[in-house]
């Protein structure tokens, strides 16, 4: 007769693996940049971006605030999304890739226009981008948001 302990154990390490391997696959990097209503800055905003610049991060939660300076053509190949540029109190520039199959268009937007933002970071040579400024309809990713004018669009 087997006792009953192997049988525990190799449970219990079979289900720490599993979990481990869970935890592996939905794991992405998440920088928490506090907006300015909460306790951080937009110099510290601005740090965590050019850090994450230098590093040319991808796949990194981010919050932010900036201004739009250039409003882009709808990207409409596949799903769709509004572009716009939005530079940061630094000077660097961000472009903003929002999903609007997903979530509702930001509008009015205008060159000028202060935005905040949640989103995932991905670095390029003009600064880098922001999307997933929406959320998940399949609820594995971390959702995003832009706020202008006292509106979330999420």
């Amino acid at each position: 007769m087997m006792k009953p302990w192997p049988v525990v154990a190799i449970v219990l390490v079979a289900f720490c693996l599993v979990a481990a391997f869970i935890a592996g696959c939905s794991s992405s990097q998440t920088a928490t940049v506090p907006t300015e209503s909460s306790a951080g800055s937009a110099d510290s905003n601005d740090e965590v971006l050019a850090q994450a610049y230098a590093d040319r991060a991808h796949d990194l939660m981010v919050e932010g605030q900036g201004v739009v300076v250039r409003l882009l053509a709808d990207d409409t190949e596949g799903a769709r999304h509004q572009r716009f540029i939005v530079e940061l109190s630094s000077g660097q520039t961000l472009l903003v890739v929002h999903n609007i199959d997903v979530a509702p268009r930001v509008d009015p937007l205008e060159v000028g226009d202060p935005v905040g933002f949640k989103g995932e970071y991905v670095w390029n040579q003009e600064g880098g981008l922001i999307h997933w400024t929406h959320h998940d309809p399949d609820g594995f990713h971390q959702a995003g948001w832009i706020e202008h004018d006292g509106h979330i669009y999420d």
